[in-house]
């Protein structure tokens, strides 16, 4: 059940807001073992590892799509997340001269205490978020979006190196971008495309060198038997790789293994060195072999840690029946 709050509830800071009573009476309807089933019908868009996109299927709320977080245990945590959000935002768009749709976000505080943050983005045309075009454009165009991709991010790299005080940190991943004004019905690649950065909930930066985002919230959603080798193992790495321009890139390729578009990593490969030689951020040459190793590493840590949240899911609901307000995927091919 939900309950109103007075704070936080309702912001507007790029033209979205939404009624608080649509919203308030989908979290009390749905059903995080199977969303799909919710008493109010919604699509899920896509998941994260804290997070849920919906698609809420009622008049009022089309037209724009939900990131729902519940890995906040106290407003007082949830407060300065929501300062760092807006402010990564901001640096983003009005700074680095990132492109991003209009967005807003929305609170409230279930009866338990937990409360439940929403982020509230235009939706796109859903052909044209990154993963869902490279499986429609023709491979020359892919190679092209890859390249704009790598464009946008040297901005991010370009802000780091001349501001002295502030760094942000960006997941390149080729779903996290989307094509403006695309036409699915006529699927291309116009010169010049304008690419919106869409994926904002980890605001990554850091003030005079001291991370703003609690990265404790990447572990809010493991199991507690894992907590601790997951902090001593991999959660220093999962917050700095998002600094460093090669690794992010590196990232960004081997992605497509995930998007079974593995036949066009030599070209995504000889395109980034192409890039580098130019003097692209002063990287150095990237190998197929590195990118095939670090898919393979990363995907048997992301194999292991679904297959433990399953189970701990399983453990709470059915064995102790505790609350999991966690919305995990199905089966994701890798």
């Amino acid at each position: 059940m939900v309950t109103q709050t007075s704070e936080l509830s309702f912001q507007n800071p790029r033209g979205y807001q939404v009624q608080s009573g649509l919203l308030q009476d989908f979290e009390r309807g749905l059903d995080p073992l199977n969303p799909q089933s919710s008493r109010i019908p919604c699509h899920v868009l896509g998941y994260g590892e804290i997070s849920t996109v919906f698609e809420i299927q009622v008049e009022g709320l089309h037209d724009l799509a939900f990131k729902r977080m519940c890995c906040f245990e106290t407003l007082d945590e949830l407060k300065p997340y929501v300062d760092t959000y807006l402010e990564y935002n901001r640096l983003l768009e009005n700074q680095v001269g990132l492109h991003m749709p209009p967005y807003g976000y929305a609170l409230f505080i279930s009866e338990s205490g937990r409360p439940i943050f929403y982020i509230i983005q235009k939706r796109l045309l859903p052909e044209s978020i990154g993963n869902n075009a490279l499986q429609i454009l023709p491979p020359p165009q892919i190679v092209s979006l890859f390249k704009l991709v790598l464009m946008e991010l040297h901005k991010v790299w370009a802000f780091n190196r001349l501001s002295a005080e502030c760094q942000v940190g960006i997941d390149g991943q080729i779903s996290n971008w989307a094509i403006d004004e695309f036409d699915s019905g006529h699927p291309g690649l116009s010169e010049g495309a304008t690419l919106f950065y869409i994926d904002t909930s980890t605001p990554i930066m850091r003030l005079h060198g001291v991370e703003q985002l609690n990265a404790e919230l990447f572990l809010r959603s493991a199991p507690p038997y894992l907590v601790w080798i997951l902090r001593a193992l991999f959660l220093q790495d999962v917050v700095t790789r998002y600094y460093d321009a090669r690794k992010v890139t590196i990232d960004l390729i081997a992605n497509f293994y995930k998007e079974q578009r593995q036949e066009l990593i030599p070209d995504l490969v000889a395109a980034a060195n192409e890039y580098i030689t130019r003097g692209g951020d002063g990287l150095a040459q990237i190998t197929e072999k590195e990118v095939s190793d670090y898919y393979r590493e990363d995907q048997v840590i992301w194999r292991l840690y679904l297959g433990m949240r399953r189970f701990d899911r399983f453990v709470r609901r059915k064995m102790l029946h505790l609350d999991y307000p966690y919305i995990l995927p199905g089966h994701i091919r890798r």
